[in-house]
Order: C-alpha cells, then structure tokens, then sequence
C-alpha cells in the first residue's frame, strides 16, 4: 500500500510549492493584460407598426392617449391601451377623434409617433 502512495505524496509535494509560485504570478499577469474592449453595438431602434384607432380618453399629467386600436397583424390583437404621444400631438387630438400613427415599444413604455387624423373609411 505504501508504494501507491509515495509516487502521489512525492508529486502532490513536488506540485504544491509550484503551484503557490506560479499561480500568484499568473494572476498578476492576468491582472496587468488589458482587457480587450468589447465591440460597440449602436442600440437598435425600436420597430414601429402602424396603428389605427380611435382616441378614448386625453391622459395629459402623463402626455398620453387611451387608443382603441385595430389588430395589428403579426403584433397584436385590437384592444385598448395607452400610448405616450409628444406635446403637439396632445394638444391637437382630443376623446373621440379617430387617427392613426406608428406605435413602438420604448424603455419608457408604448410611444405612438407621427399621430395624424385618421382617413374616413371608405364606403363599400
């Protein structure tokens, strides 16, 4: 049993000094190597769908519209929800006005942009 044994007690003896030189001055080689910068990646923009609805409510303390909006195919289905709109917008439109704009998903929410009248519907 002891000659098994004394081939890893001699390595484990000689590895174990190595390991405190050599281990400390790998980390301070690893600590002085610049890190290599990480590729700059312009953030995306958001993708915007077009969006036709009909104003329900003005939320103007949070600079925005209650819409009730048509499916938007592939995206979501019609509901009614609230959008952040600029400060023109807000003093344009008002309850009940029927408009259409493109709506995006920002960091500060949904933001519906270049609100504009809707187009009456076409008779058929």
């Amino acid at each position: 049993m002891k000659s098994r044994l004394l081939p890893a007690l001699r390595l484990t003896l000689f590895l174990g000094p190595c390991a405190l030189v050599l281990f400390p001055a790998a980390l301070s080689a690893a600590e002085k190597a610049p890190a290599a910068p990480a590729p700059a990646e312009a953030p995306a923009a958001p993708k915007r769908h077009p969006l036709r609805g009909v104003i329900t409510s003005v939320v103007a303390d949070k600079s925005a519209f209650m819409v009730k909006h048509e499916e938007i195919p592939g995206v979501m289905r019609a509901m009614t929800m609230m959008f952040q709109v600029d400060a023109t917008a807000l003093k344009t439109f008002k309850a009940g006005d029927a408009i259409t704009g493109l709506m995006s998903r920002q960091s500060t929410g949904w933001v519906l942009e270049e609100v504009k009248p809707a187009a009456p519907a076409a008779k058929k």
